[in-house]
């Protein structure tokens, strides 16, 4: 029977979701747990890999078990189990061919820049005091809607067949003390979300005009594109599945 486990979980602790030889993961701890509390060896597949110090409000992953267990019970025992950092939200079953990365339709990242220090966001955003023309930080994103290919924002010498992403929505918003982008696709390449923030803040800060935006993708170039920012302003907010994938 196979599984999905709907949980979030803060990235400040984690060396990323996927499991590292000798670092601390997000998948390592889960999968460790599952394994203990159904007394055999469980592997769970992730929805995607989330980077070092990258967050997740919403995540899933999926494992297969003929072990016939309680899910509220099972939700329990992971939720008094796990680190104050994981958070189970629900365990239910789904049919043999729903996969928790392949099945996924779209995905959406949150990037979530300070103004001022604010103690309670010091885990969860990148510090940036100087005021950014989110209009025309806009209308770079916008851009982004006209292409496919996006190596110029990709990590390089990744093990993907192409580089390529139908990016549905992408903007900013200043809230409050915060600026905030949230960008919606089908697929995300590793540190692509980071390095389209990157690039979108030199053109709020004036360092780059929008025009420029569109040269950077079209040279497929990820050194003209800008910085990668800091990994704790970024997280994984939503994962769509096809509707009614969860009715067994």
């Amino acid at each position: 029977m196979r599984y999905f486990i709907h949980l979030a979980y803060k990235g400040t602790a984690f060396h990323g979701w996927q499991k590292q030889p000798n670092d601390i993961s997000v998948q390592g701890i889960v999968e460790d747990t599952l394994s203990q509390i159904l007394c055999e060896k469980i592997n769970l597949i992730g929805a995607g890999r989330t980077d070092a110090g990258v967050h997740a409000e919403c995540f899933y992953a999926h494992f297969d078990t003929d072990v016939s267990f309680d899910l509220n019970r099972l939700k329990h025992s992971l939720n008094t189990m796990l680190p104050s950092d994981i958070g189970i939200y629900r365990v239910f079953p789904v049919c043999s061919s729903m996969h928790a990365r392949f099945s996924a339709v779209s995905r959406t990242y949150q990037y979530t820049i300070c103004r001022i220090k604010n103690p309670f966001l010091i885990d969860t955003a990148m510090v940036l005091y100087a005021d950014l023309d989110i209009q025309k930080m806009n209308e770079a994103a916008a851009l982004l809607y006209k292409y496919q290919d996006f190596t110029s924002f990709s990590k390089l010498h990744t093990d993907v067949n192409n580089n390529n992403c139908s990016i549905y929505s992408a903007e900013w918003k200043k809230i409050d003390s915060t600026y905030v982008f949230t960008i919606s696709a089908n697929r995300f390449l590793r540190n692509m979300v980071r390095a389209i923030a990157g690039t979108l803040i030199d053109v709020g800060l004036h360092k780059i005009d929008v025009e420029t935006v569109a040269e950077i993708i079209e040279s497929q170039s990820r050194q003209k594109a800008g910085k990668s920012v800091d990994a704790r302003g970024l997280s994984l907010v939503d994962i769509v599945y096809p509707e009614g994938f969860d009715v067994v």
